[in-house]
């Protein structure tokens, strides 16, 4: 078999493994000593964590600032915080939380030594002006497994309400200098967080290995997260059986979502996840969660129709084999137990519908208005306005 060409572009320096927080200090003095620590708005200084880190840092005569993020990250917001900050010298910023808090830290990082707004900079939005930079070093830990948000480039940013819109800020010099994945940080995730953030994660894995611009190096880490997220999602969120290594496999498989997602795009599920997110007070990882099953069977069945030769085809049926582990499945088998398998995680793990959220029919036309965003194009086939409104219809 030849390879065919492809790039990777820039990743973090990864450090994995339960306790790898403690390295915290060391990493950061490696950029200098001020520290702008960005966490969310409690858990994380509720843990023993917090002042184990504080004193991390006291101990190498380090001096920090500290700011706290509630909810998905507003543009203003973060053109606050970098205005706020912007005197006081950072050499490195921390993001330790989920990945509003991590896309925060990253926005911040990118503007505390840029006078522009990030509106300036924005996709789809104000003047898209090409960021020059300079962004300061960025170290990532996340304290969920969904978003990925610590191994990619963009940092996304919500304006909520009517006219609003979820885009983002994005440059390889906002990639994180380093993730630091500790597994132990997962621990107080409570059940709904788990299930929105798996299926966030896993439809990151899947959307990369469908995509259409998807090569063999993101093909390995796509797979080996799937496989992650076969083994543990569901125990993880019923507390059963080696609950610690769950997290650990879960965090594993976000960060390989980041990765993969990175490199080479997304699909239809990220696609509408983004005016959803924009219009309605719909988690992030719900959105994913509760649509993954209907986009992925409308993507087989019009490819099917459309393009049978496709080899999206055979990678979701390689996918479903690997589910539910039997190699031995047709395609048409495979292909089937895919879609099984994603309705039955979308009831076990009380995922909602899209109505829970206030969305009615009437709505619809308008998210199919503005879900052709960059994600759409690296669908495995182009749907229609018709198309993209009959999955809507599917989960209201």
């Amino acid at each position: 078999m030849k390879i065919p060409a492809f790039s990777i572009s820039a990743i973090p320096g990864i450090v994995f493994g339960d306790g790898t927080r403690r390295r915290l200090p060391e990493l950061a003095q490696g950029f200098g000593n001020s520290v702008l620590l960005v966490t969310g708005a409690a858990s994380f200084q509720c843990s023993p964590a917090w002042p184990e880190l504080l004193a991390g840092l006291q101990q190498r005569g380090m001096v920090f600032e500290h700011m706290t993020v509630s909810g998905e990250p507003s543009p203003q917001m973060v053109d606050e915080a970098a205005q706020h900050f912007r005197s006081a010298a950072i050499d490195v910023v921390i993001g330790i939380g989920g990945g509003s808090v991590l896309d925060a830290a990253k926005a911040i990082a990118g503007l505390l030594r840029v006078e522009n707004s990030v509106m300036d900079y924005l996709e789809g939005v104000g003047p898209e002006q090409p960021y020059q930079g300079p962004a300061i070093p960025f170290i990532a830990v996340p304290t969920t497994a969904g978003t990925g948000s610590e191994a990619t480039k963009n940092a996304v940013l919500s304006q909520p309400g009517e006219g609003g819109f979820k885009k983002s800020f994005r440059h390889d010099t906002l990639v994180a200098r380093h993730a630091v994945l500790d597994p132990e940080l997962l621990a107080s995730c409570p059940p709904a967080l788990i299930a929105a953030d798996g299926m966030d994660a896993f439809t990151q894995l899947l959307e990369s290995y469908v995509s259409t611009r998807a090569n063999p190096f993101t093909d390995a880490l796509a797979m080996s997260g799937m496989r992650a997220v076969r083994d543990s999602l569901t125990g993880w969120y019923r507390q059963e059986g080696d609950v610690a290594g769950h997290r650990a496999n879960m965090a594993y498989a976000a960060l390989l979502s980041g990765i993969t997602l990175a490199q080479v795009g997304l699909g239809s599920v990220h696609g509408l996840a983004a005016p959803l997110g924009a219009f309605f007070p719909i988690p992030h990882g719900v959105v994913c969660g509760t649509l993954v099953a209907e986009c992925t069977r409308t993507n087989i069945r019009l490819l099917q129709a459309r393009a049978p030769d496709s080899p999206a085809l055979w990678r979701y049926a390689h996918a479903g084999k690997v589910l539910v582990n039997d190699m031995k499945l047709s395609e048409r088998q495979g292909l089937d137990a895919l879609v099984q398998v994603l309705e039955d995680w979308t009831q076990q793990l009380q995922l909602a519908r899209l109505g829970t959220y206030g969305m009615r029919a009437e709505d619809i036309p308008r998210v199919v208005a503005n879900c052709r965003g960059s994600s759409m194009k690296t669908n495995p086939l182009v749907l229609t306005d018709d198309e993209v409104a009959s999955i809507l219809r599917a989960r209201l």
